[in-house]
């Protein structure tokens, strides 16, 4: 199993002490949000989890407890970029979160870090000159604390955060000055030896040496697993090239309050769902209704491949190449 931690919230930032809570009792408890009242009691032993993914903006929270994640395999996607507050409103200051990638990357390895300049979105203030400028200075910060940048393009939801962005004046590029703007980033990216990948979005940036992203990072995870893994593509929209997961995060629990954000509905929802947090619970932001809810156990394990046993044929070869090395003097001894 991988384990988002989690598209839905930053639980790194906010909720850390729930989740190493969760990690030392060994499972947590997730409602589905099309069926509220259907909890999954899913199983968190570093037998069945094969990689955690984090999402944050601020992962100072966890930094210096990331021993008790021993065990366990994991990387972050880091979000940094560089808004102002009628933007991302209660995130901290940009140096303190430079601060905090870079003490996070001496920590676990620039590889295990990978730096998220998303979402971009266009306003009369946020140009792509104000973005290419702001993600030079970035990567200037940055360099040699991360191997990726991943970048994306706001998504536009009517009924989530439409009508926020539309106040703010967001635009789309055209496509000329879409693909400027990528061709900027791409030399920006290269000048800082960084690989550049798009993140689910329909664009050819392969003559600029941008690649798609895979958020759930089958080659990523493999790589840190040491193992090929047996799993399934599982993209959550259009040109997604995720692998499968299982997020253990709620919606309507983010404080950071970024106006274009899709998982927090309203803002009214959000102070309700904050007011529940028990750190105890195996229900973040939540707990269990036990005259209507209905839990049950999600059968998780893990995604690994077993590595190929020698058959009874390979062995009886190994042996008289043995005997062969041996009766010519050849000795590893």
């Amino acid at each position: 199993m991988i384990l988002s931690v989690s598209r839905r919230t930053d639980i790194p930032a906010f909720y850390s002490e729930w989740f190493l809570r969760r990690i030392r009792e060994g499972y947590v408890y997730v409602r589905n949000p099309m069926n509220p009242h259907q909890i999954s009691s899913v199983s968190l032993s570093p037998e069945a989890v094969d990689c955690i993914v984090f999402w944050t903006k601020d992962p100072s929270p966890m930094l210096c407890r990331l021993n008790e994640l021993d065990g366990y395999k994991y990387y972050f996607q880091y979000t940094l970029n560089n808004y102002g507050r009628e933007i991302e409103p209660n995130i901290p200051p940009l140096e303190a979160r430079l601060e905090a990638f870079a003490e996070l990357s001496e920590k676990i390895g620039r590889e295990r870090v990978i730096w998220r300049y998303d979402p971009i979105l266009f306003t009369d203030h946020y140009t792509a000159g104000y973005h290419l400028e702001s993600f030079s200075r970035l990567a200037d910060e940055l360099s040699g604390y991360t191997e990726k940048c991943v970048f994306s393009f706001v998504d536009i939801y009517p009924s989530k955060n439409g009508g926020r962005l539309s106040r703010i004046g967001s635009r789309p590029l055209s496509e000329g000055e879409l693909d400027s703007f990528i061709k900027g980033l791409s030399e920006i990216a290269a000048a800082h030896d960084l690989t550049l990948a798009s993140c689910a979005e329909n664009i050819n940036g392969s003559e600029y040496g941008i690649i798609p992203n895979s958020c759930i990072d089958r080659e990523l995870i493999e790589r840190l697993i040491g193992a090929e893994l047996n799993i399934k593509p599982d993209g959550q929209r259009a040109n997604c090239r995720c692998v499968k997961c299982d997020d253990i995060g709620s919606y309507d629990t983010c404080p950071h309050g970024c106006i274009y954000c899709y998982a927090n509905y309203r803002p009214e929802n959000t102070n309700k769902r904050l007011c529940r947090y028990d750190a105890g619970s195996p229900l973040l932001c939540d707990s269990v209704d036990a005259a209507a809810d209905r839990i049950t156990v999600r059968a998780v394990s893990s995604c690994k491949k077993p590595k190929p046993a020698f058959s009874e044929e390979a062995y009886t070869q190994l042996d008289l190449f043995d005997n062969s090395l041996s009766a010519n003097g050849d000795s590893s001894e």
